[in-house]
């Protein structure tokens, strides 16, 4: 019997029994699902991350008081840049005055942008007129280049200035979405018109251009006034400013850390001797601190993925078994028609890689439908994961060629004249 003819002899027999072909299918099918799908929305979250986290450039850092704390679910992560040592515990918990932080503007002569932050309060409702946001609007406050190193441009209007910075007015830049809420379709309306923010009103200088949202940032539902203005309104003793640094070559940046830490030092009160009792933070180390996280998940669903697999082969092992007592006639007639131990062998495995190729197919369609959807709803483009669905095809041919091992040695070592007598 050539090799042709026993793969197409295989081919039909999977064809015959399509109830029993398909059950197995599904179960493959499953598994494959499970690992191209959530491999596949992975993927679509780490690029949703890296441009919610990208907000202030490769080539600018802050510094803050403790390390930024992030939750992700119900847990909630430490960032931590490596370059920052612990501090020792005499230090912790000094917030960055507006002394401090002012003391490093005016010191930091490296060759650089630098900015002054104040959160202010969060889960704000603005008003206008008759028009309301929903209750998830954060306010934050900062000085004339707050905006441009936290990475908005001004659409409409202008930014803030010095005077109005220094004066702590009640001036207002507003997100883009924040303003299509409140003036619909012409968000250019929103400059010079006066909004409330809870109980406060402002006065609304300029509207900044789209960021986009994600799943994990909403860039656009925010207002901004300076820090001044957050200082006289919203003030709370433990309010830390916060400090930004943007450089003009991604090249300088480690230089441009150096120096910044050996200006803060001096100006924090600490000795030679003294670890850092602040913390320097890289725009994109954010998220990659997100897209360790999702790794983790990556090898849960690898995981998955290996069990759910696991048990299709023992149901294609069972099922094969199942075959050759069923075809244990047709083995005797093969035999005694001159087919040898090795055409009957080739026959089962070609079953057993067949069905497992099938539902490799099937999964990898259904996985990375699954996963583009969820990158649909994270406004991500479309993914197509070739290493996975590589991966996926020859996990299954293993899968196939162990689960037809058994019954193929089985079947093909069946004695002709008692195969042919079993009933």
């Amino acid at each position: 019997m050539k090799l042709w003819d026993t793969l197409i002899l295989a081919i039909n027999t999977v064809r015959s029994h399509r109830l029993r072909t398909g059950i197995t299918v599904a179960i493959i099918a499953f598994g494959i699902m499970a690992l191209v799908g959530i491999i596949t929305a992975i993927e679509a979250m780490n690029a949703s991350l890296r441009e919610s986290f990208s907000t202030m450039g490769a080539n600018a850092f802050s510094m803050r008081f403790k390390e930024r704390r992030m939750q992700f679910g119900r847990g909630e992560v430490k960032k931590t840049d490596k370059r920052t040592k612990k501090a020792k515990k005499s230090n912790e918990g000094k917030i960055i005055t507006f002394e401090q932080a002012k003391m490093f503007k005016q010191r930091y002569e490296y060759p650089a942008s630098v900015s002054i932050g104040l959160n202010g309060p969060r889960n704000q409702t603005v008003f206008f007129e008759n028009n309301k946001t929903n209750p998830t609007v954060t306010v934050n406050g900062g000085d004339e280049n707050y905006l441009l190193l936290n990475g908005y441009e001004v659409e409409y209007g202008r930014a803030l200035s010095k005077l109005d910075v220094e004066s702590g007015r009640n001036i207002a830049v507003i997100g883009s979405d924040v303003a299509k809420k409140l003036f619909g379709d012409r968000p250019e309306r929103a400059v010079d018109k006066v909004i409330r923010v809870g109980s406060n009103k402002y006065r609304v200088v300029g509207v900044t251009k789209e960021k986009g949202a994600s799943a994990f940032l909403q860039l656009d539902n925010v207002v901004f006034t300076s820090y001044n203005n957050i200082r006289r309104l919203f003030s709370s003793p433990n309010q830390s400013f916060s400090i930004a640094v943007m450089v003009d070559d991604v090249r300088d940046m480690d230089q441009a850390i150096g120096e910044a830490e050996g200006t803060f030092r001096p100006i924090r009160g600490l000795a030679t001797t003294e670890d850092n009792n602040f913390y320097v933070d890289k725009s994109d180390s954010i998220a990659e601190t997100f897209i360790k996280l999702l790794g983790t998940i990556s090898a849960a669903a690898g995981a998955i993925g290996f069990i759910t697999l696991l048990g299709a082969a023992i149901g294609l092992m069972n099922i094969m078994l199942v075959a050759v007592s069923e075809r244990t006639r047709e083995v005797g007639l093969i035999k005694a028609l001159g087919g040898t131990k090795g055409n009957i062998r080739r026959q089962f495995l070609y079953e057993s890689i067949i069905i497992s190729l099938m539902g490799a197919v099937i999964g990898i369609v259904l996985g990375v439908a699954v996963g583009n959807g969820v990158g649909a709803l994270l406004d991500t483009g479309f993914l197509i994961p070739w290493k996975i669905m590589g991966a996926g095809i020859l996990i299954c041919s293993m899968v196939g060629l162990f689960a037809g091992l058994y019954p193929a040695w089985k079947a093909s070592s069946l004695d002709p004249i008692v195969a042919l007598r079993y009933e």
